[in-house]
């Protein structure tokens, strides 16, 4: 996975915009949109202007939507096509850092032109808010002018303009406890050095080099150049087209182009989106990247929409690596709520991150100094059909005649981190891996020299790709067709045919068969499940008031998709305390807005006492309830040859399924398609 921590090195392609950069007038904004260009400004100003916050200088680390009460929002999806004659009230969340400390700040931006602080707090716990960008790069300044710094890149033959360095999130490892010093590290790579040169700086690292940075004081205090190993050659490391070829290898894909002779079957609306029997909210938080609200179904048989997620986004992602040595124990980084998944997500490359067919969205995040940033594309709807089934059927045994039906499995896509929505009434979050592992410089050369645990796999010539694990943990707010739901956990057990009618068996010499026991979770304790355990269990998110004709309960299945790994880390470990709920792949929560980061609001070298699993020890009630759903997508990487100099795409994800939502296969009632026989359009010189 391309490596998040060094925001130093991601390029975003974005502008600050001022407060004229964006439309104040117009449609009301959605309850759930995202803070405009022009409310970020707003938020800024009324921070900046208030004595609650006398210290100087102000940096801001967190602007997001203070987002209404729910109660409030579903009364205004209720209104015919999601209109109101009157807007909610619009607030911003702001968290900054001044004279030492986390303040916490709510901002009414309703009137963007006389902004009011509503509320102001003082975190007095543990743990400091996201990086931003500029101290980030501020810091990776830092060691040219550091003289320890240049003789050791002296002794290597290297001079300051060879080598960039970046921020890497230290963790909490036991040490210190609130009020303790703000501090990260830096680690560094080579970027030239002997004419060399590559795109590719990760393969390069400068091993055994480590510097301790003060971010408040912004000045280094501490260091440390502990071993020599040989920087890995920039051969061989580029993955640009103009550096790997021509001429290039192996076969190319024929180019392919997406025909739609009559249009797009869907419509977008604001940030609201329209499509086949589905409607949603698309949102952008600078800490989760995209957000879904408001997805609901149309159900033809009963003639209304029906709301199956009320709000759904990463909550975190979780990289421990598992090199103990003394550069790589603190590797355990928490991508969204150390660095953000906004400031580092990338413009959408047209025609190839998303197809032609695709419509994009811009979302804008606060920088250092509040000011928005624009980053334009980084969101896109498009549909895709990749040629497979919604569902078929053939039926030969008819006198005299077959009978074949078919309906294609179209579905709708909103891509950074893929969620897809079905016809049939699915939702799929998929997660897909890519990018550069993080590398380690060796003296190894061939893998017979290994004698001892080298962390992870040679991959190149003085080069491992260390060991490491991928944990991605969603926020779900399931609402089965309402919000009190409940959590069933149907475990399949194996039984004997007892041959006695009144004990469920049958006078047959049928030996064995399966049957289901149901549990309704009661509490928090009962809401944990681990999806790869024995015996096998289906996991249903059901409404208990809302029944099918026949008297089933109306629910939704979850269907994990692969990637289903647990931590393995030890329970007392300091990086494994900070992330417990990754033990289990399933935990479900009664709802509560303010309990949205798995990992706390504070995540930075946070100490554990205010994440996911500290919230459900208290063993709250969640049946019958408007409860939430934490699933984490995990999986083990151990790095092999295909995963340099760039890793291929590996994907894991999960389904929400309909099981006795609908009264019948909601695809039925639909029309059969055409022909489908479009010609692809050619061009000839003539």
């Amino acid at each position: 996975m391309a490596m998040l921590p060094l925001i130093l090195f991601v390029v975003v392609s974005a502008t600050v915009a001022g407060a004229d950069g964006a439309v104040a007038s117009g449609p009301l904004p959605h309850p759930l949109d995202p803070l405009s260009a022009v409310e970020l400004t707003a938020a800024r100003a009324a921070v900046l202007a208030s004595a609650l916050v006398p210290a100087r200088p102000i940096n801001f680390h967190y602007v997001g939507l203070d987002e209404p009460d729910k109660p409030d929002v579903l009364s205004y999806a209720c209104t015919p096509n999601n209109t109101s004659t009157s807007i909610l009230p619009r607030r911003a969340l702001v968290v900054a850092r001044a004279g030492g400390q986390s303040h916490e700040l709510r901002v009414d931006v309703t009137d963007t032109s006389a902004p009011s602080v509503l509320s102001h707090a003082v975190h007095r716990g543990a743990g400091f808010p996201m990086f931003t960008v500029e101290e980030q790069v501020a810091a990776g300044e830092l060691p040219p002018q550091y003289p320890p710094f240049v003789d050791s890149l002296r002794r290597r033959g290297l001079a300051p303009d060879d080598v960039g360095c970046g921020v890497f999130s230290m963790g909490w490892f036991g040490e210190g406890g609130a009020g303790k010093a703000r501090r990260t590290k830096l680690q560094c790579f080579v970027f030239g050095g002997g004419g060399a040169t590559t795109a590719n700086f990760y393969a390069r690292p400068l091993e055994g080099v480590t510097l301790v940075v003060d971010l408040e004081r912004m000045a280094i205090v501490g260091y440390s150049d502990r071993v020599v190993a040989p920087v890995p050659k920039a051969e061989g490391t580029d993955y640009r087209a103009d550096k790997v070829g021509p001429p290039f290898t192996g076969p190319a894909a024929a180019p392919g182009v997406v025909v739609q002779p009559e249009g797009r079957g869907f419509h977008v609306d604001g940030r609201v989106v329209r499509w086949a029997n589905w409607e949603f909210h698309v949102g952008f938080d600078m800490r989760a990247g995209p957000v879904i609200s408001l997805a609901s179904v149309y159900d033809a048989d009963a003639g209304r929409r029906r709301r199956v997620l009320y709000r759904g986004f990463v909550s975190e992602l979780f990289v421990p690596y598992m090199d103990p040595e003394e550069e790589w124990y603190f590797h355990t980084f928490m991508d969204a709520g150390e660095y953000g998944l906004g400031p580092a997500a990338p413009s959408l490359e047209l025609g190839a991150d998303c197809p032609d067919n695709a419509v994009y969205m811009d979302a804008y995040y606060a920088d250092g100094d509040g000011n928005p940033v624009k980053v334009e594309n980084v969101t896109c709807v498009f549909e895709r059909y990749a040629g497979d089934v919604a569902w078929r059927h053939t039926e030969a045994a008819l006198p005299g005649q077959v009978v074949t039906e078919v309906r294609p499995d179209v579905t709708l896509v909103v891509r950074t981190v893929a969620t897809e929505f079905k016809t049939v009434g699915t939702i799929k979050c998929v997660v897909s891996l890519s990018g550069i592992l993080e590398m380690k410089a060796t003296s190894y050369t061939h893998a017979d020299q290994i004698d001892v645990d080298a962390h992870g796999t040679l991959v190149a010539e003085n080069t491992i790709g260390v060991n490491h694990d991928h944990f991605i943990t969603y926020h779900l707010d399931v609402d089965v067709d309402g919000t009190d739901n409940s959590f069933v956990k149907n475990t399949f057990v194996s039984t004997r045919n007892s041959g006695d009618p009144a004990t469920g068996g049958a006078a047959t010499p049928r030996r064995s068969y399966w049957t289901v026991r149901r549990e309704v979770a009661e509490t928090e304790a009962d809401g944990q499940a681990s999806v790869n355990g024995a015996p096998p269990a289906e996991l249903l998110f059901v409404n208990p008031s809302r029944r099918t004709k026949l008297g089933n309960v109306a629910g939704y299945r979850l269907v994990p998709a692969g990637a289903t790994a647990a931590s393995l880390l030890a329970d007392d470990d300091f990086p494994q305390r900070r992330a417990s709920y990754t033990k289990k792949q399933v935990w479900v929560t009664p709802y509560d807005r303010a309990e949205k980061w798995a990992t706390g609001m504070y995540a930075e070298q946070s100490h554990g006492d205010d994440n996911l699993a500290a919230w459900s020890s208290r063993n709250r009630g969640i049946k019958d309830t408007d409860i939430v759903l934490w699933y984490t997508v995990g999986l083990h990487h151990l790095p092999c040859q295909e995963d340099f100099p760039v890793m291929p795409t590996v994907s894991g994800g999960f389904e929400l399924r309909p099981s006795n939502f609908f009264e019948r296969n909601p695809l039925i009632s639909t029309r059969p398609p055409g022909n489908g026989n479009f010609q692809n359009c050619s061009c000839r010189a003539g």
